[in-house]
Order: C-alpha cells, then structure tokens, then sequence
C-alpha cells in the first residue's frame, strides 16, 4: 500500500491509497471495536465521501466509519477507461482487504449501492452485511416489453446513436455541471429543499472540475449493463438492510422493493419520507436504522 500526506476536508482528515497506478480517495473515523464490524460508505454517482459527512460524524462514536471516493468520483483520479460495476467492485474488494483488513459492512447509495451489491455478493469474504439506500441496478426483464412504434424506435437508436458520441456526451456534461442546473437537479430528488445547501451543491461542482471528469461521465453512460440484480442477490448469502427515500423521482421503490424480496425475502427494510439521498437528506434516521441494525447483527 502507497499513501501521499494527509489531505483536509471540512469535516474529517482525508488520504489517498495508490489503486492500479491511480490514486484514490477515502476518510476513516472512530475507533476499531473488537466486536463491531468497521462501517464502509460508498456514495452515487456524482457524489464522493463529502456525501456522508452528516452520517460519519454521528456514527464515528459507535463504529470505526470509512468512506472512499470511487475512481472516477469525488478527489479520486479520474482516468481514461471503461467504467463499470466490476472496476469498483474490485477497487472496494482491495480497499477493504489492503487497507481496512477485515469484513466490513458494506453501505452504498444509488451507484454506490450497486458496486456495493456486487462486492457482497461476489466477494463474500469481504461482507459482513450489506445495506442498500436508494440502490441503483437492473433487475431481469421477466415480462416482455411491448414491441414501441416504428418512429419510436427510429428516434430512439438515433439519440443513443448521438450521444455515443465525444462532442455530444461533452455538451451535455458541461450543461449538466453547471452550479444552477446541479442545484435544480437536486431540489427535483430532495423533498426537503432545506437540505439543498450551497455546500452540498459545491461539493457535486467541484469535482466536475477535474481533468477526466465528462470522459468518466461519458463512459459511464456508454459502458454496457452490468449483472442484473437478480443474479446478483442470489449469490447474496449476508444480511440485507435496504433503506429507501420514497419520494425519489428516478425509481419506483416500492416495485423495486417488491423485487428485492421476491429474490431476497430474508432482508429487512426501512421507507423514510425522503428523497434519492435519504442518507443527507434525514440523517438522524438513517443513522438510527443503521446503528440499531448493524448492533442486532453482531
């Protein structure tokens, strides 16, 4: 393991891990407990460790808390490659055997929760548990779709065709970096728009900054499916918390609920008045449900 000097945030002392020749990002809070699992945070997409701030100084009195930047996010590097589940489920499973040194509970939101669920599941030795706020992933198309206009279809692989390319996926990521479209972005996916400060929006700008940040957004978009959640939670063999915010616009959580369970019916599960980001947006809450489930399961 290579580390740099410390680095500062506004919340917690920060270094970096070399990762493949990259360099990469993570916090560490609290205290090892000899009976107590460490905690291990992985944000979503456009988000970094900033995103947890709220729940590491809370949980940082009961749980030694870590938080990383996936590659690609937040202080990580942001290199030119394939961006996929696999690439972070192997960047978390070697941060958590190189670095923290032994099983975690892993706990991701949105893309963080998929990379998350792909540790757990194919990575076993590293999961202690797992908890899903708000977690991205397809499911297995059981039903089949009904077959769309011939004009839809047209439209549709033309606009897929455009913005495969560069110009394209460029113009829009400069659009979307913007301070006010991410502020509007996030007042559509917050309930509270209290919780929609000018730090929170700061901290999703900044790193879309970086160099290699629309190459990364780009390739993200581009990179095929990763494995289905399904297949997913059938090789899942630790404990399943899932928190949702229902209020979030981007997924219908009770059906994704109700398939969680037809895959996983063991898991237990939390609806909070909250958006995509229950994690920020009603922090006290979710570090309840966190505390007091990760406590049941030791």
């Amino acid at each position: 393991m290579i580390t740099t000097p410390t680095v500062s945030t506004d919340v917690i002392p920060g270094q970096y891990w070399q990762w493949r020749d990259q360099l990469i990002y993570y916090v560490r809070a609290g205290e090892r407990h000899p009976q107590r699992p460490p905690l291990l945070l992985v944000h979503g997409f456009g988000a970094s460790t900033d995103h947890w701030r709220k729940n590491i100084q809370e949980l940082q009195s009961d749980f030694e808390v870590w938080a990383i930047d996936l590659l690609g996010f937040g202080r990580s590097a942001k290199p030119k490659r394939e961006y996929s589940g696999q690439l972070w489920r192997d960047q978390l499973q070697d941060f958590i055997t190189e670095v923290i040194g032994q099983p975690v509970i892993l706990a991701g939101n949105s893309l963080g929760g998929y990379a998350s669920l792909c540790v757990a599941s194919q990575c076993p030795s590293t999961a202690k548990g797992l908890i899903l706020l708000n977690s991205a992933g397809p499911f297995t198309e059981t039903d089949p779709r009904p077959e769309p206009p011939l004009w839809k279809k047209a439209v549709s692989i033309t606009m897929r065709s455009l913005f495969r390319q560069d110009w394209v996926s460029f113009l829009i990521f400069q659009w979307t970096r913007r301070r006010s479209i991410i502020r509007k972005t996030l007042l559509k996916v917050y309930l509270d728009p209290s919780a929609v400060t000018d730090q929170l929006v700061e901290e999703i700008y900044r790193p879309s900054c970086d160099p290699g940040a629309a190459q990364v957004f780009a390739s993200v978009f581009k990179s095929p499916q990763g494995e289905k959640v399904d297949v997913l939670l059938n090789q899942l063999s630790c404990p399943l918390l899932l928190i949702w915010g229902e209020g979030d616009p981007w997924m219908n959580c009770r059906e994704r609920s109700r398939k969680f369970h037809q895959y996983y019916p063991q898991l237990q599960e939390y609806f909070l008045q909250a958006g995509h980001c229950p994690h920020d947006e009603v922090p006290e809450q979710v570090n309840n449900l966190i505390r007091s489930w990760v406590l049941e399961q030791v």
